[in-house]
């Protein structure tokens, strides 16, 4: 019996379907309604004139790249160590954290962030730490300071990093580890040359997951932020469901995808290695 070459495509035509369907298509309906004039009726580039040439709007989309990469950073730093010693721990361990870990995921991103607000307000437990000026914090705490934008962003970012780390870090065979001590490398050797090269493809997934969510964020940093520190995904909203200016609000998205699109090619391009 024999197969047609046509077989294979038929399976996947119900999901190029889907994902033409989810995916696509809202982007193409993006990309044609940023170049719609305000007034309708014509192809226009005065949308992207008009947010190129806005201090206000470029400040948002800087502020947002800028959080967005010590976010990451922050996150896959922290989420680096727990995914290894989860990987290498007892499974009573394993299953401990990892229940502190997804534990936050339960809890909506709303309450999370109203809890932030609590701490970080003016009588917040974080507020009345010492040496916490340094971080930015005035009369409001750090309520109004990106300072306190990135804890809270870090908070609800983690626990993805963690999960998309773990599942790579747990594939890295113990053998290997005890190979690079028996010839001589201590721990930090072993892992600075064995374990983290071996893990760089789920540490770059981790970060671009993590990125994409961040920079699509706009509910903290608006309750922790506030309307003095903007970010791009934050004017989107307020132009699309306030201004009701669709087109305007399109350019801006266009931007965000291709920032993130940028970024996802940067490090699925680090996260290249032999195995």
């Amino acid at each position: 019996m024999t197969i047609s070459r046509r077989e294979p495509w038929l399976l996947l035509l119900p999901a190029v379907a889907l994902l033409a369907l989810g995916f696509l298509t809202p982007v193409v309906g993006m990309l044609v309604s940023s170049v719609i004039a305000p007034e309708g009726g014509g192809v226009t580039l005065s949308n992207f004139e008009r947010l190129f040439g806005s201090e206000y709007y470029l400040g948002a989309a800087e502020r947002s790249l800028r959080l967005s990469l010590i976010q990451t950073a922050l996150a896959v730093i922290l989420a680096t160590p727990i995914a290894y010693i989860m990987s290498r721990a007892t499974s009573w361990v394993r299953t401990a954290v990892l229940v502190v870990v997804i534990l936050p995921l339960l809890t909506s991103v709303v309450v999370r962030t109203f809890g932030w607000v609590v701490l970080m307000g003016p009588a917040g437990a974080l507020s009345s730490l010492p040496g916490i000026e340094l971080l930015g914090a005035g009369s409001q705490g750090l309520l109004g300071t990106e300072a306190g934008v990135v804890i809270a962003m870090v908070q609800v970012l983690l626990p993805f990093a963690v999960l998309t780390i773990l599942g790579v870090m747990s594939s890295v065979k113990q053998e290997l580890e005890e190979a690079s001590r028996m010839l001589g490398a201590n721990f930090w050797r072993t892992l600075r040359h064995v374990v983290i090269p071996l893990s760089l493809p789920g540490i770059a997934s981790g970060a671009t997951l993590v990125f994409a969510l961040s920079v699509s964020s706009f509910i903290t940093p608006r309750l922790v932020g506030g309307v003095q520190l903007p970010v791009l995904a934050g004017t989107i909203y307020v132009d699309s469901t306030v201004g009701l200016d669709w087109p305007f609000a399109a350019a801006q998205s266009v931007l965000l995808f291709a920032g993130v699109i940028l970024v996802i090619a940067a490090t699925l391009r680090l996260g290249k290695v032999d195995r």
